[in-house]
């Protein structure tokens, strides 16, 4: 692996939907490994699958990186292989769920070189089963702050 690739294995946790919730993220460059994790106390899995993204790329020391990015949400990878998040962003993200995290997402996804990669989650892959135990745990802490880009969006229910 060269210098500037990085691997990110990502994963949302969610009880109930919406209910507590929280994202795991595994970073994995050469020799480096960084797990990060945190919990909200009403929130979606679609939000937490898109933090736990955002939070990875976030954590990059520098832009203009090779990242391979893992993550068990078809939503996330179908919105952005297949271009919707594209169109929807050229429409303002009209009608459409998480414009905060959506807009968070294309500023960081845009300073590096990113390919998504969808594996099935609850497989056995190591670093997902991480991710999941890491999102899980988060979600379950005591006092969880609460997430703000949640209820101003006034979202009760997920469509995808």
């Amino acid at each position: 692996m060269s210098p500037d690739e990085v691997t990110i294995y990502t994963d949302g946790a969610c009880s109930g939907n919406p209910g507590p919730g929280g994202y795991g993220v595994v970073l994995m460059a050469g020799h480096h490994r960084k797990e990060l994790s945190g919990g909200y106390r009403l929130t979606t899995n679609n939000r937490m699958e898109l933090l736990a993204a955002i939070t990875g790329l976030e954590a990059l020391k520098r832009d203009g990186l090779r990242v391979r990015l893992y993550t068990d949400s078809q939503y996330l990878v179908n919105a952005v292989n297949n271009g919707w998040v594209f169109g929807w962003e050229k429409k303002r993200f009209a009608k459409k769920k998480n414009p905060d995290l959506w807009m968070r997402f294309l500023e960081v996804y845009r300073q590096h070189r990113v390919t998504l990669i969808w594996v099935k989650g609850h497989n056995n892959n190591p670093e997902n089963e991480r991710c999941d135990a890491l999102a899980v745990a988060a979600s379950k802490l005591p006092g969880l702050p609460e997430d703000e880009g949640y209820m101003a969006n006034g979202d009760d229910e997920e469509l995808i």
